[in-house]
Parts: C-alpha cells; sequence; structure tokens
C-alpha cells in the first residue's frame, strides 16, 4: 500500500502532505475524445451546432474551464490550487471524432493532472448532453493525461 500516494500505512485514504515541497510552475494536458454518429458529426463539423442551449462547443469549453476551477470539489482528496490558467481547445480530427484538450497552468506545490483530466471531461460530457437529442449514440473513448511539467518528473505522451 505504500506506493499508493493517498493511502496510509493501513489502508486508509489520506490527503497528501504538500507542505514541505517547493513551489514550481506547473502545467497538464488532458485530452478527451467523443465519437459521434456520422450524422451527427456532419452538423457539428459544418457549423458549431446551436442549440436550446446554446454554442456546443463555446458550451463545452466554458463547462470545462468550469469543471477544471471545481476540480477539489468533485474529487476528494484533491488539493484547491491557484489556477492561473485555463486553455480549452476543441477540434475535429481526420478520424470524425471531436478532441478536447485541456491545459491548466499553476505555480504551485502540487501539479494539475486532475484539473486538466477533470476540465477535459466536462467538455466532452457537455457535448455529450448538448448532441444527445439528435442520437444517444455517442461515445466518450478516451480521456487521458498528455503532458505535465513541473514537479518531481515531468511525462509527455507519445
Amino acid at each position: 500500500m505504500s506506493d499508493f500516494s493517498h493511502l496510509d500505512k493501513k489502508g486508509d485514504a489520506v490527503m497528501v502532505d504538500v507542505g514541505g515541497k517547493e513551489i514550481t510552475k506547473r502545467t497538464a494536458t488532458a485530452r478527451s475524445i467523443v465519437k459521434l454518429p456520422p450524422e451527427v458529426f456532419a452538423e457539428l463539423s459544418a457549423q458549431d451546432i446551436v442549440t436550446k442551449k446554446g454554442s456546443v462547443f463555446q458550451t463545452a469549453q466554458l463547462a470545462g474551464i468550469m469543471g477544471a476551477k471545481k476540480t477539489s470539489e468533485l474529487i476528494p482528496l484533491c488539493h484547491p490550487l491557484p489556477i492561473h490558467k485555463i486553455q480549452l481547445d476543441i477540434q475535429a480530427n481526420e478520424e470524425k471524432e471531436i478532441v478536447i484538450d485541456c491545459t491548466v497552468f499553476t505555480e504551485g506545490k502540487t501539479g494539475v493532472e486532475m484539473e486538466a483530466l477533470t476540465g477535459a471531461s466536462m467538455a466532452a460530457l457537455t457535448i455529450y448532453d448538448m448532441c444527445k437529442a439528435l442520437s444517444h449514440d455517442i461515445i466518450i473513448s478516451t480521456t487521458q493525461l498528455m503532458h505535465k511539467s513541473g514537479g518531481k518528473r515531468d511525462f509527455e505522451r507519445e
């Protein structure tokens, strides 16, 4: 159990003590991929669908930003962080998928991976919510960390 930073020696959940860590610049980028049925993809790629709830991509961007900001309220052992910037990019790729990249920046004693993952996830869920009237055959296929820097070790997905 000692390899899990959020478990004590008895296996109980604990918040990691970051008190003795140095403040460093930290960034993380997470990616979520949304697979849409062809008819829904055609609507989105032709122009950002505007629904009764508003523009799909703009609403997803706002949801992603809000989700990243509220990560410590959603995930029990995450530290509340002073987030300096959240950048959300939503694009269609060659495989006719919607690719959401959420990058979070801070200076702190702990990283922003969970904030980036939460932001990308919330944007993907919002796209699902706003497009489900056209089809329920929507798949959120992957959410993964793409990059992190700052702290003990950097990470870059190939």
